[in-house]
């Protein structure tokens, strides 16, 4: 079913970059909205008069991707302490602002911003307003995907705002603490340790069922998109949630990759290859077996995951 969010955080290139192409996203617009002027320029709400504040407008799928998956991509994409702008961005019409439009998404939105602040991941409390939705005026053409119009430019202003800084050092690791983990697999969820090939749990293993974040136990990946990539760690062809895992560039060790992170927990799973099975997508997911745990097919159900099983029917 169709549904639709609006958040603003600040400068609403960032915002509509920060939620990019993921499963889901049918359509994303930057635009105004929160004012009392109707149809209001760029040059109007930048003036700080008008009442508006940037936004972003999503049109999403919510059986592929939840309305909780964009409140976790929306605070990662904010300071969320900061009410009176955002970097370097500064006024009314910069400020982070959730608009919802209807009860489930303000209730959801109230516990998203609860469970942030019980995080102690900041030092100063929560600014975020939550607010009802008003009407939303899309902005003028050369807004829309600014990033991708233009990806020199946008790279300078995103860098040159604070952004990136604040977010690598931000959200660069987990807070969650497992007590069950052992210290190898703190080094690898934490610090990204890499485990050695053929040497790890996983790497031939065979059974049926799903590997859950050793974190926090959010599903991962299923024992029907795992191959044998001959590399020595467990290889998957795709996660079982697209939305549940999240890229990040990797230049460590002198290489050029690409780091798979979950997205809720913030653990380290791995990298991203592409030469995976080319009927099946082309990618290979190489993730530690120390950042899973498995679940047995004939466990599920009984570890709460029982919604899974269809996947092996």
């Amino acid at each position: 079913m169709m549904q639709t969010a609006i958040f603003a955080g600040g400068c609403f290139w960032c915002t509509e970059k920060a939620f990019g192409t993921r499963p889901g996203l049918i359509s994303l617009t930057v635009g105004y909205t929160g004012g009392t002027l109707p149809y209001p320029t760029y040059e109007q709400v930048c003036s700080g008069t008008t009442g508006h504040v940037e936004a972003l407008k999503i049109e999403f799928d919510d059986h592929t991707i939840s309305y909780e998956t964009l409140l976790t991509l929306f605070w990662r994409s904010i300071d969320p302490t900061d009410g009176g702008g955002q970097f370097y961005d500064r006024g009314s019409q910069y400020a982070p602002v959730i608009y919802h439009l209807n009860e489930t998404q303000k209730l959801a939105a109230e516990r998203s911003k609860a469970l942030l602040a019980a995080s102690k991941r900041f030092n100063q409390s929560i600014a975020v307003e939550i607010r009802p939705a008003m009407p939303f005026y899309p902005a003028e053409s050369y807004h829309q995907k600014y990033y991708i119009k233009n990806p020199f430019a946008y790279k300078r202003y995103e860098t040159g705002s604070g952004r990136t800084a604040y977010f690598d050092k931000l959200w660069s690791k987990p807070l969650l603490e497992a007590p069950s983990i052992t210290e190898f697999q703190r080094q690898v969820t934490f610090n990204a340790a890499t485990e050695p090939p053929f040497q790890n749990a996983f790497w031939n293993h065979h059974e049926e069922g799903i590997y859950v974040d050793v974190l926090d136990g959010k599903p991962l990946f299923s024992s029907k998109d795992k191959f044998d990539s001959g590399c020595g760690w467990p290889s998957f062809t795709k996660p079982i949630d697209a939305n549940g895992v999240f890229e990040k560039e990797d230049n460590s060790h002198g290489m050029h990759r690409v780091e798979i992170k979950s997205l809720h927990s913030l653990a380290h799973l791995g990298h991203v290859f592409d030469d995976g099975p080319r009927d099946k997508g082309g990618l290979r997911y190489c993730i530690n077996s120390a950042s899973l745990r498995f679940i047995p097919k004939d466990q599920l159900e009984k570890e709460g995951y029982g919604q899974y099983l269809s996947l092996f029917r």
